[in-house]
Parts: structure tokens; C-alpha cells; sequence
């Protein structure tokens, strides 16, 4: 018989730069699978330092990622008890919010990578965030969301989907769908792509507003 027991768990986070009186935006950014939120975070490094202010949440599901067992990677979620999972890392990034204590005045700004999509689109669903921009690349966005889980968000909020060219994973029928669905349930949202693969191309998320 499986059973269920509730404990208190301690998780780590990275940040980039200093939040002060001089920021305009702060980047609360989700990475993809494989990835230790230290070495994602280092992709925003071109990001001008005083403007902004990044925040890294750590997926807490750790796993060496070959068989010399020297590199780590983690995931966020896996088809195991997904419910539950989610719930213990929404309320993982609700604890970070809680502890950074942004201000209203700054641009706020959710951005997920590759399985870091289905996070941030849960977290802003399930919290009723507002965020000035959410930005989701390379990844898919979560089924079970529907219209009804956003019709709090405001309009004003830039929404953006952006796509390698070369991405893998990318099959144009799959993504075509994929746009008209999400379309249908965020309609502000502007679809990009990169010549690049599946990554992250810093470049293409400077002028987000």
C-alpha cells in the first residue's frame, strides 16, 4: 500500500546582481531538464547589471547525467505522482517570492525554458500572478490548462512563445497546433523563432517590451 507523508524540505535557488532602488526588471526564470539553476542563470549575464535582477529557482529532482557520475542535472516533474510534485514546487517558488520581496515598481517578468514552460505557465495560473511579460521557450505548454485558468491576466501583459528553427523537436504540424491552441487561451501572445536549436537565445528576449 502506498501512503503519503507531509514534511518540511529545504531547497536551494541562485540569483544574478543586486536588486536595489536602481532596478527596472526582475527575471524570475525557470530552467529545462538537465540544467542546475548555477549554470542557467549565467546565460542572463549580458543582461545589464544594474537594470536587472535575475532569480533562478532549482528544480529539486537531482540525477547524474551519465555513467561517470560527475555531472549533475534535475528535472522539475516527471508522469510520477504529478500532481503532488507540482503542488510541492509552486509552493517552493511561492517561499522564494515570499523571501525576495519585490517591489511594485519594477517590471516582472516569468520566463521558462524547455520543461521550464510547464512551471511558470502553472505557478502564473494557480497564483493568479501578474507578470508584465511571461516568456516561454522551446517548451510545451501544460494540457490541462485552459482559457478559464487566465482570464484573470492582465491584457497589458506581454506574452511571448519563442522557437528555434532548428530545434529537434521541432515538427511544424505539431507546432502549428500547438500555436492555435495556446493562441485560443493567451490571444496577446506573439509567436518568435531564432536560427538556432533548442536553447535559449539571450538576444531574442532583450526587447520583450
Amino acid at each position: 500500500m502506498q501512503k503519503e507523508v507531509v514534511y518540511q524540505s529545504t531547497n536551494t535557488f541562485d540569483t544574478l546582481n543586486e536588486l536595489t532602488d536602481q532596478t527596472k526588471t526582475v527575471w524570475l526564470v525557470f530552467h529545462g531538464i538537465g540544467y542546475l539553476s548555477r549554470y542557467f542563470i549565467r546565460l542572463f549575464q549580458s543582461l545589464d547589471a544594474e537594470d536587472n535582477y535575475i532569480i533562478a529557482p532549482q528544480a529539486p529532482s537531482k540525477y547524474y547525467k551519465n555513467n561517470d557520475y560527475k555531472r549533475v542535472g534535475s528535472s522539475w516533474l516527471t508522469k510520477e505522482n504529478t500532481g503532488t510534485e507540482t503542488k510541492n514546487v509552486l509552493n517552493y517558488v511561492d517561499a522564494i517570492m515570499e523571501l525576495e520581496k519585490l517591489p511594485a515598481s519594477v517590471n516582472f517578468v516569468v520566463l521558462g525554458y524547455s520543461q521550464g514552460v510547464s512551471i511558470a505557465s502553472r505557478w502564473i495560473a494557480s497564483r493568479k500572478i501578474q507578470p508584465n511579460a511571461f516568456v516561454m521557450i522551446s517548451g510545451g505548454f501544460p494540457k490541462e490548462l485552459k482559457k478559464d485558468d487566465f482570464t484573470f491576466l492582465n491584457q497589458t501583459t506581454k506574452v511571448t512563445h519563442i522557437l528555434g528553427e532548428n530545434d529537434p523537436y521541432f515538427e511544424i504540424k505539431k507546432v502549428e497546433a500547438e500555436k492555435i491552441r495556446v493562441k485560443e487561451i493567451l490571444p496577446q501572445i506573439e509567436f518568435r523563432s531564432h536560427p538556432g536549436g533548442h536553447e535559449l537565445d539571450i538576444e531574442t528576449v532583450k526587447n520583450i517590451f
